[in-house]
């Protein structure tokens, strides 16, 4: 999981990306024009590597995104670009007429290009400015239109999707007792446990003040109750803070409820919020399962 700093650094070198792009093909359409030599770098079987935004999406600064499908897809179509500048280039060298054709390609490919980094860009100013700054969860800014995408594949039977409520035990008593500060500590804990046992897909959102909801796509009940046990079991077992010289541990209390196709989401969300207050009810630290009125 990318963290806010991650998210930071990466749209600052992304955008330093954009422009040396952008100043690449200034350049490019210079020598062309105006008949120049060409940078023998461009013309190289590497080119693509030796381009500067090249040197920036193969170095090791950025290999945290390299599983990011909107950063791998830049890949393919840089590569292609080159390979199309490369031929204008070697055409304009030998004094020969470009072809239109290769003109025409290399354009669709710088523009697919372009398209792919702006729409990156987009994602992770979203995910940057949709997160809680303390926790890393994200907010609830993005947390309905999820449910909705959600609820639609599975009013379609696409797959199924549980939604988790979790609540800290006790959390007044650390900040009482440990100090805010290890209050602030123990929540940005908590949500690093659990994205550190999550899936790629799968979101966590602060729903509250020490309350948060755990989405879990392409999940049945059994599988999601294997996923969160594990969360509870570690969570309870590792400090996630110090106060004092002294750790500070903290359990939490779950409630599952599968995202319902003939209710709103709304109402799937009260279900997962009387699961969790069933939890706190049978003496915290534990996962419980909505069920319906009378069903025990």
């Amino acid at each position: 999981m990318v963290d806010v700093d991650d998210l930071q650094t990466a749209l600052k070198e992304l955008g330093q990306a954009i422009y040396n792009h952008e100043q690449w093909h200034k350049d490019l359409t210079r020598v062309l024009v105006c008949h120049l030599p060409c940078d023998q770098r461009d013309v190289a079987v590497d080119a693509h590597r030796q381009c500067r935004f090249g040197q920036w999406y193969y170095g090791s600064g950025v290999s945290r995104f390299r599983d990011h499908a909107g950063f791998t897809a830049l890949a393919l179509e840089h590569e292609r670009m080159h390979a199309m500048a490369a031929r204008l280039l070697q055409a304009s060298e030998s004094e020969a007429s470009v072809p239109p054709i290769d003109y025409e390609n290399f354009n669709n490919a710088l523009e697919r290009l372009r398209l792919q980094l702006q729409e990156l860009k987009l994602e992770l100013e979203y995910a940057l400015y949709n997160r809680d700054t303390l926790t890393g969860a994200e907010n609830r800014i993005g947390m309905v239109t999820k449910l909705r995408e959600q609820l639609e594949l599975v009013k379609r039977h696409v797959q199924q999707c549980c939604l988790v409520l979790m609540d800290l035990d006790h959390f007044k008593k650390v900040n009482d007792s440990a100090g805010h500060l290890a209050g602030d500590q123990v929540l940005a804990g908590a949500v690093r446990h659990i994205k550190d046992h999550l899936r790629p897909y799968d979101k966590v959102f602060r729903y509250g003040g020490e309350e948060f909801l755990i989405v879990l796509p392409n999940t049945s009940l059994q599988a999601g109750r294997d996923i969160i046990e594990r969360i509870r079991e570690g969570l309870s077992a590792i400090a996630l803070a110090h106060a004092a010289g002294e750790p500070v541990f903290v359990t939490a209390s779950f409630g599952m409820t599968p995202l319902a196709p003939d209710v709103t989401i709304e109402e799937s969300m009260d279900r997962a919020d009387k699961a969790m207050y069933a939890a706190k009810t049978a003496g915290r630290n534990c996962l419980r399962l909505w069920e319906p009125a009378g069903g025990g």
